[in-house]
């Protein structure tokens, strides 16, 4: 979305509106500033470290699935369910929070898995625990396995509350030799490789995959329907739901609810979205791809460990992300993309960009309470 182009629709809508509705204009901008100042005090409280890391096992269980809403999913959709054990915690897709347009074989539901998995073994080590995890076939899901260890808080933990999916133009400065090479260790491992891209010529031509997913996105009812479903156009739709795409966080503003569905055609549009790639690419310092060995749930959530950690490196480096998977999740495109990484037969799982930028703001999470199932 182009926040300029968006301005200019509202500030032509309400030009029109006249001196009559001047009264309620002020009743909306009170109530704004209500929620505004609500939705702030939601992020903090999301956002943040415990209070206390010498808990017994049942309160730090529940804080470390905490620990786990905050990882990266698609479209923020929290696809994720937890099941607390006395000494084990069970990560279970939420098939009801699928995306069956833009991920129809749950690639990305399972990543997502991976991602919370992750954050929860980063955090297990500050409680004094160890966490061990593989993936259960026959459930479906991620188990992870508890033992008492020496509490360690390591940069990467630390990292948690702060990493956020920025999706912003950067700044182009390109990142140190040395910090390239920590990147690269913290998203290989578990049978996935990280290729790193970072050479200009590289990444146009990564831009020209983006621009081909995108167009075929862009150009499909199914998945235009999709996104707006899981937008969130102001404060009180974020905070209604702790879920979906804040329009905030994108660096856009906030809209009444009726306006934005109105105005969403208009201003994302093929064209719009493809010169916004265009700059982002271009501003950004890198492109990170992730590739794991089998094109199966238990590869493709060791892929989203690894891009969680990846991320969570990059994060404790003062080095933004973002998510930009339309090569590969556009099967046309995807073959053509992962040719050109060099992944063969292999599936090219997940890609971000990365590289320096100012924070955005953030999205919620839903509550434990909200995503634990029955012991």
């Amino acid at each position: 979305m182009e926040a300029l182009s968006r301005r200019k629709v509202l500030l032509a809508g309400l030009a029109g509106v006249g001196a009559a509705s001047a009264a309620a204009g002020g009743v909306v901008l009170i109530r704004n500033a209500h929620e505004a100042g609500a939705y702030d005090a939601a992020v903090l409280d999301t956002w943040r470290h415990s209070d206390s890391f010498e808990t017994p096992l049942p309160a730090a269980s529940r804080e470390l699935v905490r620990y786990a809403t905050l990882a990266a999913n698609s479209h923020n959709t929290q696809p994720w369910r937890f099941r607390i054990s006395d000494r084990s915690i069970s990560v279970a897709p939420d098939l009801a929070r699928g995306l069956p347009s833009v991920d129809p074989d749950n690639h990305h539901l399972f990543a997502s898995l991976g991602c919370a998995t992750e954050n929860l073994v980063q955090a297990a080590r500050a409680f004094g625990l160890r966490a061990t995890a593989s993936f259960d076939a026959a459930a479906g899901g991620i188990n992870v396995d508890l033992e008492r260890s020496p509490p360690i808080k390591s940069p990467l933990f630390e990292a948690i509350p702060q990493r956020q999916s920025t999706r912003s133009v950067f700044d182009g400065r390109a990142v140190p030799f040395e910090h390239l090479r920590l990147l690269e260790a913290a998203g290989n491992g578990d049978g996935v490789q990280l290729r790193l891209f970072t050479e200009r010529k590289q990444l146009e031509d990564i831009l020209a995959y983006l621009v081909a997913g995108n167009s075929a996105q862009m150009g499909d009812a199914a998945f235009i329907a999709e996104l707006k479903a899981w937008l969130r156009f102001n404060y009180a739709e974020a905070l209604e739901t702790d879920d979906g795409l804040f329009s905030k966080a994108s660096g856009n503003p906030t809209l009444p609810s009726w306006l934005g569905r109105l105005i969403f055609g208009l201003v994302v549009t093929k064209d719009s979205e493809n010169k916004k790639y265009e700059a982002q690419i271009r501003s950004s310092s890198g492109v990170a791809v992730f590739i794991s060995d089998k094109n199966e749930p238990a590869s493709w959530s060791a892929a989203g460990r690894c891009s969680q950690r990846f991320a969570l490196q990059a994060t404790a480096l003062g080095i933004r992300h973002c998510f930009i998977n339309q090569p590969v999740e556009v099967p046309a495109v995807r073959g053509q993309f992962a040719n050109y990484v060099g992944a063969g037969a292999r599936r090219p799982d997940l890609m971000m960009r990365f590289g320096y930028a100012p924070e955005l703001p953030r999205s919620l999470r839903r509550a434990v309470d909200q995503v634990l199932l029955p012991a």
